[in-house]
């Protein structure tokens, strides 16, 4: 049971979604809060718990980016109903991190046929600054320097993300960075030069 503990951390999460929408929708804001910062816990939570016990899987991967998904929706909604002033005076940067994320999971599906589920540094870490920010939002009202350091890393998450796009030809989960797949493409390069796989130009 144990081993589907992330997994159903994760489905948690997703169910936890529609909820959020429906407390937003009827204006019942402490709920909302309190739910959210419950899901921006979990989602830290399901991939410690994995990462720790030894528990990645595909599956998980996925239902993690997909809940990902419904909880950035959930908040995005909740926002605009307790806090429209946040999308009205920073409308470039809301709209550059969501428009990030919006181009990525669609070239993603495109490619894929599936969500990218990356999980890199980078992305984990803007996950955390996006978190850190939604939550003091929440609870003490907007923090300006927690709202700029999600939007750039953010805005760095998804640039990464695009280049991962353009050189994974094939749908992986759980890559560290781009850094890391040049390296590794270089070396498997490296390693055909060495065998004499590569053809010779005339």
């Amino acid at each position: 049971m144990y081993r589907q503990l992330p997994n159903l951390i994760s489905a948690g999460r997703l169910v936890a979604g529609p909820v959020l929408i429906g407390l937003a929708l009827a204006h019942a804001e402490g709920g909302f809060r309190w739910l959210l910062i419950a899901a921006l816990v979990s989602d830290i939570a399901d991939g410690w718990i994995a990462r720790s016990l030894g528990l990645q899987s595909k599956l998980g991967a996925m239902l993690d980016s997909a809940a990902d998904v419904v909880t950035l929706i959930s908040a995005t909604i909740g926002i605009a109903v307790f806090h429209p002033e946040v999308l009205s005076e920073h409308a470039v940067g809301c709209g550059a991190v969501l428009g990030g994320w919006i181009v990525v999971s669609l070239l993603a599906l495109l490619r894929y046929r599936r969500l990218s589920s990356f999980h890199t540094y980078a992305s984990k870490a803007a996950g955390y600054a996006l978190g850190f920010f939604l939550a003091a939002l929440f609870l003490w009202g907007f923090v300006a320097p927690l709202f700029y350091l999600a939007l750039v890393m953010s805005l760095s998450a998804s640039m990464e993300e695009l280049g991962l796009l353009w050189f994974l030809p094939q749908w992986r989960a759980d890559v560290r960075g781009l850094w890391w797949i040049l390296r590794e493409t270089g070396s498997a390069e490296d390693q055909r030069s060495v065998n004499g796989s590569p053809t010779q130009p005339d």
